[in-house]
C-alpha cells in the first residue's frame, strides 16, 4: 500500500477545536462514546477538550467531567487545551496528564481569544509548565495565528521564532504551530516548520491546520515534509475558532489519513471512522467537508478505499 513518507501521527481535534462552534451541544456520555471509538479504531492522538470558560464556549464546559470518566490508559492519548496555570491545575486534578498551552502570536487575537495579551500569557507558562511537571504530565507550547491574525493580518515568520525561543518556553516537549485561519499556503507552512527545527530549542514540532481556503491537506503535507511529527484534523473537517473572523473547519481527519495512509490505517478503519463521522456531523447538523468521506460514498466500485 502507497504510505506518505516521512511518516506524522494524527492527533483528532474533534472533541475541542471541532466542537467549539457547534450550535449543538454534546452529552459526556456522547463525547466519550467517540473518543473511545476513536482510539478503538487506532487513533493514536486526541484532543478531547478545553478549560476555556463554559459560558464563552458552551460545548466544551463538559471537559472536566470527560477527563474524568476516562482511564489512565485512555488519557495517555489524549491532550487538553489549556490558557492558564490555574487551568492545568484544574485539568491535572481531573485525571489530565497532556497539556496544550495556548496563546496567540498576535496581541489582537490573544485579547479576543483569551482576554490578555501574549506578553502575559507567555509570562505565566513557567507556573503551567511546573504545575504539569508536578503530576508527572507533558504540556506543549502552542501558538495560533503563527501565519495570519483576522485583527492584524500577517505574522512576521521572526514573532513566531521569536515566542519559540522565550527562555519562558523552557519545557515545553512540543510546539504547536497554527494556521488559526486557514489561510497560509504550503511555502509558507515548510518555511516556517523548517525555520521552527533548525532555529528553537530540539522538540517535536506539530502542524495544526484549517482547511479555509482549500489548501489543509497541502499543508499538512507540507508540515509533514518539513519534519512535523505530529498533525492535527477533525473528523469531517468540522470545527473553527469563535474568536477568529473568516476561519472555518479544520482538516479533515478522513483527508489527512487517505493521504498519509499510516500502518493502521486501512480501507475497512476508514469505512468505520466515516460511520462515526457522518453520525456525528447529522447530530450536530453540520456539513460534511471531507472529500475523502464523499468518495468512500461514491459509486467507484473498483477502488478498494469505496465503501
Amino acid at each position: 500500500m502507497f504510505r506518505f513518507a516521512p511518516a506524522a501521527e494524527l492527533r483528532d481535534v474533534t472533541m475541542r477545536d471541532g466542537l467549539q462552534l457547534t450550535g449543538k451541544m454534546l452529552s459526556t456520555e456522547r463525547k466519550l462514546e467517540i473518543i473511545r471509538a476513536l482510539l478503538e479504531l487506532g487513533v493514536p492522538a486526541l484532543e478531547i477538550g478545553s478549560m476555556a470558560r463554559g459560558d464563552k464556549v458552551p460545548p466544551m464546559a463538559n471537559t472536566l467531567e470527560v477527563i474524568g470518566e476516562l482511564t489512565a490508559d485512555e488519557l495517555e492519548s489524549c491532550w487538553v487545551w489549556v490558557a492558564t496555570p490555574r487551568h492545568v491545575e484544574k485539568a491535572a486534578a481531573a485525571g489530565a496528564r497532556h497539556f496544550q498551552y495556548c496563546f496567540s502570536a498576535s496581541d489582537s487575537h490573544n485579547q479576543a481569544n483569551i482576554g490578555r495579551t501574549t506578553e502575559v500569557s507567555l509570562a505565566a507558562m513557567p507556573d503551567a509548565v511546573d504545575i504539569a511537571r508536578s503530576v508527572g504530565g507533558e504540556i506543549e507550547l502552542c501558538i495560533a495565528t503563527s501565519f495570519t491574525c483576522p485583527f492584524e493580518g500577517q505574522v512576521p515568520p521572526d514573532r513566531v521564532i521569536e515566542i519559540a525561543n522565550d527562555e519562558r518556553a523552557t519545557g515545553a516537549t512540543d510546539i504547536v504551530i497554527c494556521d488559526t485561519l486557514g489561510q497560509a499556503v504550503p511555502v509558507q507552512v515548510s518555511s516556517l516548520i523548517e525555520r521552527v527545527r533548525g532555529e528553537t530549542p530540539d522538540r517535536r514540532v506539530v502542524f495544526h491546520g484549517h482547511d479555509t481556503w482549500g489548501l489543509g491537506v497541502a499543508n499538512t503535507l507540507a508540515a509533514i515534509s518539513a519534519g512535523a511529527t505530529m498533525v492535527d484534523g477533525s473528523l469531517g473537517g468540522l470545527g473553527g475558532c469563535p474568536f477568529a473572523p473568516g476561519a472555518s473547519g479544520n482538516t479533515s481527519s478522513e483527508d489527512i489519513l487517505f493521504a498519509t495512509r499510516p500502518d493502521w490505517f486501512e480501507p475497512t478503519t476508514l469505512e468505520r471512522m466515516v460511520s462515526v463521522s457522518e453520525s456525528l456531523l447529522a447530530e450536530l447538523e453540520e456539513p460534511m467537508r471531507s472529500k475523502t468521506v464523499q468518495g468512500v460514498r461514491s459509486n467507484a466500485r473498483a477502488f478498494e478505499w469505496v465503501a
